[in-house]
């Protein structure tokens, strides 16, 4: 038992260190107490939640049941039950630095057995559809690079690389082969030259510490991802219509996929969604899915990501308008597959829920 202990209390020192909000770098007593008594409720199931517009759906659904909450460091935690199990929601805000932050702060601080992160996200696959509830096996932050400089190139080492902090493994981006309209020079040559995609650098709680390791490509959780065939080909009622004269195209579905992608960036260009796709084989791109990945990963939390596809990413599909219209009718199929999920969980977990008052 005492390894557990000293996990939790040494990332809860870290919080106390890194949240600042009294003289002495502790959390309000109240807070504490109301967060130790929640913890007399637990494990939970974390829900993770990137925007409003993706959590309120879930708040109004049926299955969803609140009991309290907790506000904590800018974030409000959300007690209750979907479909019977006992859950912790919060909400991330936009961006990895944001998504990465509040899943540590919900690990760190509450009794969590495994995190679901669901929402929104662009498409880089022409084989899926608006309105699709994609479910990848693996998720990868591509927006780390090293930045090769100009008469540089696939041959020339990268900077640090000998010292083992950068890699040409996974390859680049060359901006010249991108170049149109340009006369009177080299099509090969651009002074942006290449980007070389690079791996994390993490440090799993159960490893040496300050003793890195790296990956790229981070799996969700076995188990979690058997689980969600089930959802395949099940005939579950995804929206197609955002109104009698606004409907999609295709009838959505649920698929399990091989990658997605995130990034700091909105990424809204044909161009390079196609890369992507082409290189990395990616479908689903957003901006926080990763951090949530590389955090619960970090910690051996079982986890796994839901994303609906509101847009192909820098437009060209059949439907005008994409993400503009099609924000609330994702968002809906999101919640609609986060919850069927929940409800799989419950198949294979005894715990109860119960209302309670922090």
């Amino acid at each position: 038992m005492a390894a557990p202990v000293s996990k939790f209390l040494f990332l809860l020192i870290l919080t106390f260190l890194a949240l600042n909000y009294n003289a002495n770098g502790e959390i309000h007593g109240k807070t504490q107490r109301k967060i130790s008594r929640a913890n007399r409720y637990g494990p939970y199931l974390g829900i993770v939640i990137p925007n409003q517009f993706e959590l309120n759906p879930l708040l109004q659904h049926p299955s969803y049941t609140p009991h309290d909450t907790i506000d904590f460091a800018g974030r409000r935690f959300r007690f209750g039950s979907i479909a019977g199990q006992r859950v912790v929601m919060v909400m991330t805000g936009l961006s990895l630095i944001n998504a990465g932050i509040t899943t540590q702060l919900l690990l760190s601080l509450f009794r969590i057995k495994g995190v679901v992160h669901y929402g929104l996200s662009g498409n880089a696959d022409p084989s899926l559809h608006i309105g699709d509830v994609t479910i990848p096996q693996s998720w990868g932050h591509t927006g780390l690079w090293s930045w090769q400089r100009f008469g540089f190139g696939p041959e020339d080492e990268l900077p640090l690389e000998a010292a083992g902090d950068y890699s040409r493994e996974f390859g680049y981006l060359k901006f010249a082969d991108y170049a149109v309209n340009v006369t009177g020079c080299d099509q090969n040559d651009n002074l942006l030259n290449n980007i070389w995609y690079q791996q994390e650098e993490i440090f799993p709680i159960d490893g040496t510490p300050e003793e890195r390791q790296h990956i790229l490509w981070v799996p969700v959780d076995a188990k979690y991802f058997d689980l969600a065939s089930k959802l395949e080909g099940k005939g579950l009622e995804l929206q197609k219509c955002i109104n009698s004269t606004t409907c999609l195209f295709t009838t959505p579905k649920v698929a399990r996929i091989a990658r997605g992608a995130s990034s700091s960036i909105y990424l809204d260009n044909s161009a390079y969604r196609t890369f992507l796709n082409n290189k990395f084989n990616v479908s689903p791109v957003d901006m926080e899915s990763a951090a949530v990945a590389l955090i619960c990963y970090q910690q051996r939390v079982p986890f796994i990501i839901i994303r609906a596809l509101s847009d192909l990413a820098g437009g060209g599909s059949a439907q005008s308008n994409e993400a503009d219209t099609f924000i609330p009718l994702a968002a809906n199929n999101s919640v609609t597959v986060l919850v069927e999920f929940v409800k799989l969980l419950n198949g294979n977990d005894s715990t109860q829920s119960e209302e309670f008052s922090l």
